[in-house]
């Protein structure tokens, strides 16, 4: 079971890039991905995010990847 601080962390870097997507904020949405792609790997590195977690957050950041594949300037 994943801790409330930690999922509430990782909930609440994915609002902001939905936010900066929302409001077609390009760079700063990139920066979110980013910042939530590292939180996940330090968190589960760290060890407070478990495997199957680890997994699941790896998902959302590699769809938000994808899809953000051709968005730029």
């Amino acid at each position: 079971m994943i801790k409330r601080a930690v999922k509430q962390e990782l909930e609440l870097k994915e609002k902001i890039l939905k936010n900066n997507l929302a409001n077609n904020y390009k760079d700063a949405a990139h920066e979110a991905l980013a910042d939530l792609k590292n939180a996940v790997e330090e968190l589960h590195n760290s060890g407070q995010l478990k495997e199957k977690d680890y997994v699941k957050y790896s998902g959302i950041v590699r769809d938000y990847t994808n899809n953000m594949k051709n968005y730029h300037h």
